[in-house]
C-alpha cells in the first residue's frame, strides 16, 4: 500500500485538502505544501502495518470505501493508505 502523510491535527483542514492530496503525483519521499499543510509520500507500507496500527487506542481508522482508501489519524498526522495494484489483485483472488 502506498502511504501519503498529511501533517495536521485539524480534521476540517484535512478534509479540505484530501481530494487534492490523492490526485497529486508524489514521488517516493517527495514532500509538498498544500494550503499550508505539508504532504509527504512515505512510500510503500506492508499490509500488516494497517493491522498493527488499527488496534492502537490512539489511532482513528477511517475508510473511503468508494476509493478503497484507508485513513489513519494519530497525533498530528493523517496517513492515507492507497492500495497498490498488487494489493488489489491479491484481494480479488481471496
Amino acid at each position: 500500500m502506498k502511504c501519503i502523510s498529511v501533517y495536521t491535527d485539524n480534521f476540517e483542514l484535512f478534509s479540505d485538502v484530501f481530494e487534492k492530496v490523492i490526485e497529486i503525483e508524489l514521488q517516493e519521499n517527495d514532500e509538498r505544501e498544500l494550503e499550508g499543510v505539508t504532504v509527504s509520500d512515505s512510500g510503500e507500507v506492508p499490509k500488516h502495518y494497517l493491522e498493527r496500527m488499527s488496534v492502537k487506542p490512539e489511532v482513528v481508522v477511517m475508510k473511503d470505501r468508494s476509493k478503497g482508501i484507508t485513513i489513519l489519524q494519530h497525533g498530528k498526522v493523517f496517513e492515507i493508505l492507497i492500495p497498490s495494484e498488487a494489493d488489489e489483485v491479491e484481494s480479488a483472488s481471496l
